[in-house]
């Protein structure tokens, strides 16, 4: 009987519950949280881009060669050598009604608009541009000309010319709501408009018995007119609105205001004294729309630079904060409150919510990664149990076992099983402990193995000898 010890073993079988998950457990678990992490990198990232990136603002002014597109124009330049996040691109329009309009049509982000004009219900304040005072005069009477009744008082303008300087409708519209408050028909006024250029050459031809103009205290084209007013050493005389609250209150787009003794300058003053008017305001204003966190960069920047833009255009020192007051006419645009009222937020305060939800959700994709992982887990560990249960009954069969061939096929198998487990336990999929009770029963079916195979042996040769002694006694 040929021995089958030194047989060839057989090629090695599949496990019996098959090779182990295609991804481990903590390959699994890894590259969850590393997605996680690269989420929270890309959306903070993202934010702060979004903070600091360059954002070019479309800002509507006009008309053309005036001070305030000369200011926009300073400020545009001057943002843009300092490398401002914010930059200024002017739109040209043909006045402030125009700018506004562009506003109203989503066509700009920023506009220059009068405050006693309507204001499109989309548009909010970002800043004060300027105060425009009225100012109300009746030229010096000339010696070479017979001179008319003295206009002393606004009451005493019915009757009269009235010239008014710009071409502006809206500065018509201011004429008539100090001659209502007077309770003089504006029917009963000859008004005629003088374009600016031609405002000098038509006072000194007194082609009107009083005027009008709208600006600054200190414009050089209401100056350019009063001092045309002035003949043989006699100023102009200035027209007092003394019902100036009033008008304030019944018109809240306008201010009581005064002008000071001297504002035009000359000798005599002019005005000698001061004198009582209205006044109202040119805003930047922005679409409401627009984010607060722009429009506080954009008037951060507005105040920080205006001292620059000063030495080259005075005009710009009149820019003022927004009325921040909830009953302002033109109401405040919240970014450029928060920076008036020091409320401004920082990156962390605008972000911090999207911070907080994205590590909430790096949290929540930890805890599926965790179950996936154990998902994964409870199968390695369905299979490592399923080879300790094939070793236990390897065992029993290695015990009766008939031939050195089966033992070595069983040997092949518990080798391969073997490989699988240690594969799962190096990838987390076992505990260490689960491992030493695999090792226990591994441990057993080598000692089943060899003793089953050193009894097969004995078993050969006990035949052997009995068949040689079966010979002999034969012979």
């Amino acid at each position: 009987m040929a021995s089958g010890v030194d047989a060839a073993p057989a090629a090695p079988t599949e496990p019996p519950n098959g090779p182990g998950p295609r991804f481990s457990a903590r390959r699994s678990t890894a590259l969850v949280v590393l997605a996680g992490i690269l989420a929270i990198v890309g959306m903070v990232s993202a934010g702060y881009y979004f903070a600091v990136r360059t954002v070019v603002l479309r800002i509507a002014v006009g008309p053309a060669n005036s001070d305030d597109l000369r200011v926009v124009q300073a400020l545009s330049q001057a943002f843009a050598t300092a490398h401002s996040q914010i930059r200024l691109r002017p739109i040209q329009t043909d006045g402030a009604t125009a700018s506004a309009q562009m506003i109203a049509n989503d066509k700009a982000d920023l506009a220059i608009v009068r405050g006693d004009l309507s204001v499109p219900k989309n548009a909010q304040a970002v800043a004060t541009l300027r105060k425009n005072a009225a100012v109300l005069w009746v030229p010096a009477p000339m010696k070479s000309k017979k001179s008319a009744a003295k206009i002393t008082k606004i009451s005493q303008l019915a009757g009269h010319r009235i010239g008014v300087v710009g071409r502006t409708p809206a500065n018509i519209d201011l004429l008539k709501v100090i001659l209502q408050q007077y309770g003089i028909d504006p029917d009963k006024v000859d008004i005629v408009q003088f374009p600016i250029t031609d405002a000098v050459d038509a006072i000194r031809s007194q082609k009107a018995d009083a005027y009008l103009a709208a600006g600054p205290v200190n414009s050089k084209i209401t100056s350019e007119a009063v001092a045309a007013s002035t003949h043989d050493g006699k100023a102009p005389t200035f027209l007092k609105i003394d019902s100036a609250e009033a008008i304030a209150q019944n018109h809240p787009m306008y201010e009581a205001s005064e002008i000071p003794a001297g504002a035009f300058g000359g000798s005599p003053d002019r005005p000698e004294e001061e004198v009582k008017t209205i006044s109202f305001s040119h805003h930047i204003v922005a679409r409401k729309d627009l984010s607060d966190s722009t429009v506080a960069a954009f008037t951060r920047q507005l105040f920080a630079i205006r001292q620059a833009v000063m030495t080259e255009f005075p005009l710009a020192a009149k820019i003022e904060t927004p009325d921040t007051d909830k009953d302002a006419f033109v109401p405040v645009h919240p970014g450029a409150a928060a920076f008036v009222d020091g409320e401004e937020k920082t990156f962390l305060d605008r972000y911090s919510d999207i911070i907080w939800w994205s590590l909430m959700g790096l949290s929540a994709m930890g805890s599926i990664g965790a179950w996936f992982a154990g998902y994964f887990k409870k199968d390695d560990r369905s299979n490592t149990s399923g080879r300790r249960e094939r070793l236990l009954d390897m065992i029993a069969v290695a015990r009766h076992s008939e031939s050195a061939e089966e033992l070595d096929r069983l040997q092949a198998e518990a080798d391969d099983i073997l490989r699988e487990t240690l594969r799962t336990f190096e990838e987390g999929g076992i505990a260490e402990g689960a491992l030493t009770s695999f090792n226990i029963a591994l441990g057993q079916f080598h000692q089943a193995v060899a003793d089953r195979r050193a009894a097969l042996i004995n078993l050969a040769q006990s035949l052997q000898r009995a068949g040689s002694a079966l010979r002999v006694t034969g012979t």
